[in-house]
C-alpha cells in the first residue's frame, strides 16, 4: 500500500480480524483506529471495550481474539494489548521506510483522489455592490477560497459563485442620490461608499427623495436603458475594487464567478409559481409565504419564507430559493455548500427545507451551511478601528504586509523584489492561517503580534520551517533524488516519517467536514515534528549514508508543508 490513509488500512485488516474471530461485520469506522500517545506504539484500536459488550465476553479476551487473527503481514509488529483491551500497533520500519521512498515520486503525496466525484457549486465572499469589502467579509472570503481548492484536490468538479448584492432597492437610492449630485463614471469605490451612506440618510429624512429611489428601483427592474447604465458603471467600479482585494489575498474568485442577485432577478416569478403549483404556499398578510415544517418564534407561530411581499415584490428569500433552483435544476450541481456567517444559520436551514419540500433538493443532493464565528479585537468585542468603523479590508491586508516587512527585515542577500514578495507571502498568509488555523463555527481573537510570530501554530512558522528544510537542502549540495534509501536511527526520525504519512487524513478530515483547521493544525504538527528532528538529528554533519537519508527527510516536510499551505491558499517562500 503506498498511496492512501494508514489508519483505513489498520481499520480495514481489524474489521477483516473481527469477522473471522468474532463472525461479526463491522465499518473501519467502527474499529476505532486511533494515533496513540503511548510510548511504543504507533495507533491504537479501541474497539474490544464496545464489542465485548456485544457479544457478552470481557474486552480483553475480545482483543485476544482479534490479535489472534489479525493479519499484521507487512505493516505492523506483533500487536500487544494493554489495559481492560485496547490493542496497540506499531508499524514496521520497513513498512514507513518503503512509504517515505514511495512519497518521493509521488506529487500528490499519498492522498488518493476520490472515486465518486461531486459537482459542487460553493457560495462565498459575497460583497455588496458600491460598498468597499471590509473585515466582516474575510472570513467568508478565505475559508470558501480553501474548500475550492480542498474539493478540487480531492477530485471533484467544484463551481464557485460569488452571490453580490448588486440589486434592489439599495441601488434605486444610490442611483437616484448620485443623479442629484451630478453622476459621473469617475468615481472610486471610496466615494461610492460615501454616497452611498448620504443616500441611505436621505432616503431616510427625505420622503419625496424616498419616492423618487422607489420609482428609480421600478426603472432598474424593467429595463430602463439610462437606469441599467448607471447601475453597469456601479458595478464595474464595484467589481474593480473587488479584484484587487481578491488578487491582493490570492483568491480564485473572478468576474465569471459573479452570480448578483440581479442573476437570479428573472427566475424569482417562476420560483414562486412552481411553489404555488405544489400547494407549498399561503397567504400571510397580503404576502405570499412558505411555512416550512419545525420551525417557530418565540411566540410558537409558524416561521415564514416570505416569497413574494404584499406590494408584489421579491426579497432575499425568494432570491435564495431560486438560487438552490437554478444550481440543481439548470447546472446539475449535487453539491451546494454556503459560506456564510453563523447568524444566517436558521435562514439556510429553512431554505434547505423548503427546498426539499419543492423537490429542488432531492435525496441525491447535499446542502451544506459552512457556518462561521465572528473577528475578535483583543478586547473581546467585534475588531473594528478605535473610531468603531468597520475596517476595510484593503487597509487590513496593507497593514499585515506592511508588519511582515519589518519582521523580514532588510535581508542584504535578497533583492528588493524577492523581500517585497517574501513580506506579501508572510503578511498575508498570517491573516489566513489565523482564521483557517481557528475552529470555523468559533469567534477567534485577532491579534497581530501573534500571528506574525514565528514560534507557535502560525504561519510565519510553517513557512520558516519550509525554508529551513531548503535551506539544509541548498547547504548539502546535493538533490535528493527518486530512489533515495530511508534509514531510521533515532526516535525523532520515527516521529517525523508517522507525521508525514498522515496527510491523507489530515486533507481528508478537513474535506469531509469542511473543516480547514483540521488540516492546519497537521502542518502545524508537522512542522514542531521536523523542528524536533533538526534539532536532534544532524543533517549535514552525518555519515554520508545518514546524511542522504535525512535529506529525503528535509525533502519531504517541504513538500508536506508546500501542499498542505496551498491548499490553505497560503504561499511557502523558498528563502525566509
Amino acid at each position: 500500500m503506498l498511496h492512501g490513509d494508514v489508519g483505513l488500512e489498520l481499520a480495514a485488516r481489524v474489521a477483516a480480524a473481527v469477522k473471522s474471530s468474532l463472525d461479526l461485520d463491522i465499518t473501519p469506522a467502527e474499529a476505532l483506529i486511533r494515533p496513540s500517545s503511548r510510548p511504543g506504539a504507533d495507533y491504537q484500536c479501541n474497539a474490544a471495550m464496545g464489542l465485548g459488550k456485544k457479544v457478552g465476553r470481557p474486552p480483553r479476551e475480545v482483543a485476544a481474539a482479534i490479535v489472534g487473527a489479525l493479519d499484521g503481514t507487512g505493516l505492523i509488529v506483533e500487536p500487544e494489548i494493554a489495559g481492560p483491551g485496547f490493542i496497540n500497533l506499531t508499524l514496521t520500519d520497513t513498512w514507513l521506510t518503503t512509504q517515505l521512498e514511495g512519497l518521493l515520486t509521488d506529487p500528490r503525496l499519498g492522498v488518493p483522489e476520490t472515486g465518486h466525484p461531486r459537482r459542487i457549486a460553493i457560495d462565498y465572499s459575497s460583497p455588496n455592490v458600491a460598498k468597499e469589502m471590509h473585515v466582516g467579509h474575510v472570513r467568508s472570503t478565505i475559508i470558501g477560497d480553501a474548500l475550492v481548492r480542498l474539493r478540487r484536490f480531492h477530485g471533484d468538479e467544484v463551481i464557485p459563485h460569488n452571490h453580490l448584492g448588486d440589486w434592489g432597492t439599495p441601488f434605486g437610492m444610490l442611483i437616484e442620490h448620485l443623479i442629484d449630485e451630478g453622476f459621473s463614471a469617475d468615481h472610486s469605490i471610496s466615494d461610492l461608499n460615501t454616497f452611498y451612506q448620504a443616500a441611505r440618510k436621505k432616503f431616510d429624512a427625505d420622503p419625496d427623495f424616498a419616492e423618487r429611489a422607489r420609482l428609480r428601483v421600478v426603472k432598474l427592474q424593467s429595463g430602463d436603458e439610462e437606469t441599467l447604465r448607471r447601475w453597469r458603471e456601479l458595478v464595474d467600479e464595484s467589481m474593480r475594487h473587488f479584484m484587487k482585494v481578491y488578487k491582493t489575498l490570492g483568491i480564485g474568485l473572478t468576474p465569471e464567478d459573479n452570480y448578483g442577485e440581479s442573476f437570479y432577478n428573472p427566475f424569482l416569478a417562476d420560483t414562486v409559481a412552481e411553489l404555488e403549483r405544489k400547494g407549498l404556499t399561503e397567504i400571510s398578510d397580503g404576502a405570499v409565504c412558505v411555512f416550512p415544517k419545525g420551525f417557530f418564534n418565540r411566540e410558537g407561530d409558524p416561521l415564514p419564507l416570505i416569497v413574494r411581499k404584499s406590494d408584489g415584490g421579491y426579497g432575499y428569500m425568494s432570491t435564495d430559493l431560486a438560487t438552490v433552483r437554478y444550481w440543481t435544476g439548470e447546472r446539475g450541481a449535487t453539491d451546494l455548500v454556503y459560506v456564510v456567517g453563523t447568524p444566517q444559520s436558521q435562514h439556510f436551514a429553512m431554505v434547505f427545507a423548503a427546498s426539499r419540500d419543492a423537490g429542488w433538493l432531492t435525496p441525491g443532493h447535499t446542502a451544506v451551511h459552512v457556518n462561521f464565528g465572528s473577528i475578535l479585537g483583543e478586547d473581546g468585542k467585534m475588531f473594528r478601528t478605535r473610531s468603531g468603523d468597520s475596517i476595510k479590508l484593503i487597509d487590513l491586508l496593507s497593514e499585515a504586509v506592511d508588519r511582515a516587512a519589518a519582521v523580514v527585515g532588510e535581508r542584504t542577500d535578497l533583492s528588493e523584489e524577492e523581500r517585497a514578495s517574501i513580506a506579501h507571502a508572510v503578511g498575508i498568509g498570517a491573516v489566513k492561517y489565523a482564521d483557517l488555523s481557528s475552529d470555523r463555527e468559533k469567534d477567534y481573537v485577532f491579534s497581530w503580534e501573534k500571528m506574525l510570530a514565528t514560534d507557535g501554530n502560525t504561519a510565519a512558522y510553517l513557512q520558516y520551517a519550509n525554508a529551513r528544510t531548503l535551506s539544509i537542502i541548498r547547504k548539502s549540495g546535493e538533490t535528493v533524488q527518486p530512489g533515495a534509501t530511508v534509514i531510521l536511527t533515532e526516535k525523532a526520525e520515527r516521529d517525523l516519517a508517522l507525521q508525514l504519512i498522515q496527510l491523507p487524513a489530515a486533507i481528508q478530515a478537513a474535506v469531509d467536514g469542511y473543516t480547514p483547521h483540521k488540516l492546519a493544525t497537521y502542518l502545524y504538527d508537522t512542522a514542531s515534528a521536523f523542528t524536533s528532528f533538526f534539532e536532534k538529528c544532524p543533517v549535514l554533519k552525518a555519515e554520508p549514508e545518514i546524511r542522504k537519508s535525512r535529506l529525503v527527510f528535509c525533502a519531504l516536510t517541504s513538500k508536506v508543508l508546500t501542499l498542505g499551505l496551498d491548499l490553505l491558499g497560503i504561499e511557502a517562500p523558498t528563502r525566509l
